[in-house]
């Protein structure tokens, strides 16, 4: 079919977004899905021929291109070869798998823990396969697109609290009738803004209301708690999250997803999540990429304090130059510009100078609040990190989004 020749509400949708980026390319204001050649180091990266500081990868512990992680996925080819060609309820589990399950239970304190081909699934499998018609699923404002998909899915009554309110989530609560299922999910660390839930309140408040809850702590684990483990260890309340979500694709450079827990939630996921029983197992490669990777964190603790000590240069320095970086304290810090176009010209002026970040605009974020969202990792070195705060400061006072 010729979209072009069909007038309908697909034709139109897609047009405006054609006419969006290619008005963004015509600007030199496009920086999004650019191809990076070369990774060196974990905080630099070659693109289009240019070294650029790289402040837009959730690699937050630097372990992209760690010498073991990057031996263990090469002796898994030797063995494994590169795929499964199955799923893992036939012929696709492999012992690098069962090993990868075990360490991910080890790491979190948990019974258990099952693997997916990528956090979006995992999210959605596992919210939707868990609860059903006549549930209550209550979700904060700003959870990740694959929670708010998940509940959509699932088919329960579906509602949210103001981002971060433990008042509203109360009365969610208060809300729902006492004898159905009520599953309460937030993200650990929300990856626009970088701020934290209210953990200890939002686990009184599912005790109290016999809630289940769930934390995705993709943007968590190797950020939050002395050792990494995220969420639980940062506030001393292990043991205190039912459904312990996370991602291997970030500060674990490898992909997928994972939920840890109790045997039976395990067992049960393991046998009537969709995304489990129907896709194909995660590579031999990836498998063993993750596995390693958690041994890594345990064994090189260094690199949560380093990447903490990253974090607060770069979040006060941004602050002291006048910049608005919202409740942020993790490693993804958002530079407040405004309105898009802001945005984009920050983004312009920074990429010209070697900084990769990139922006996050409407409808991704509320109009008046673009922004770039930058990351700080722990392969940062401090001169590296003043070096990019000054261009974006520069820029900043140039563009009007500072004085």
């Amino acid at each position: 079919m010729d979209i072009h020749a069909v007038d309908d509400s697909v034709t139109r949708r897609i047009q405006a977004m054609v006419q969006r980026v290619q008005g963004l390319k015509e600007h030199d204001l496009y920086f999004y899905n650019q191809p990076v050649s070369e990774i060196r180091g974990g905080a630099k990266v070659i693109v289009r021929g240019r070294e650029m500081g790289m402040y837009a990868s959730y690699s937050y512990l630097g372990l992209i291109g760690h010498p073991r992680i990057n031996a263990a996925a090469k002796s898994a080819v030797d063995k494994y070869g590169t795929g499964t060609n199955g799923v893992r309820t036939l012929a696709g589990s492999l012992s690098i798998h069962t090993e990868l399950e075990e360490t991910i239970a080890a790491f979190k304190g948990a019974e258990a823990a099952i693997t997916y081909t990528s956090g979006y699934s995992t999210n959605l499998t596992v919210i939707s396969t868990l609860m059903g018609r006549g549930d209550w699923v209550i979700s904060d404002k700003l959870n990740h697109a694959s929670i708010v998909d998940g509940c959509l899915m699932s088919g329960a009554e579906f509602r949210r609290f103001k981002h971060n309110d433990m008042e509203e989530l109360e009365k969610r609560l208060q809300q729902a009738p006492s004898d159905v299922a009520k599953l309460v999910v937030a993200d650990a660390v929300f990856s626009m803004d970088g701020d934290v839930i209210d953990f200890p309140k939002i686990v009184e408040l599912c005790r109290r209301y016999n809630a289940w809850l769930m934390m995705d702590e993709a943007h968590s684990v190797g950020v939050l708690g002395k050792t990494g483990r995220g969420i639980e260890e940062h506030f001393s309340m292990e043991g205190s999250v039912d459904i312990k979500m996370g991602t291997l694709s970030k500060t674990i450079p490898s992909v997928g997803g994972y939920v840890a827990g109790k045997k039976e939630l395990i067992t049960y996921l393991r046998h009537a999540s969709r995304a489990y029983i129907f896709s194909a197992a995660l590579p031999p490669a990836q498998a063993a990429a993750a596995n390693e990777s958690f041994k890594v964190i345990i064994d090189e603790p260094w690199r949560i304090a380093k990447l903490q000590e990253n974090t607060d240069l770069f979040i006060n320095g941004l602050k002291a130059a006048g910049f608005d970086t919202m409740l942020t304290t993790t490693a993804i810090v958002p530079v407040l510009c405004g309105s898009d176009d802001s945005a984009f010209a920050l983004t312009r002026t920074a990429q010209h100078n070697d900084v990769f970040v990139l922006p996050v605009v409407s409808p991704a974020v509320p109009e008046g609040l673009a922004r770039l969202r930058a990351t700080i990792t722990a392969a940062h070195e401090p001169d590296e990190i003043r070096r990019a705060m000054g261009v974006i400061e520069k820029a900043g006072k140039e563009i009007g989004i500072i004085q």
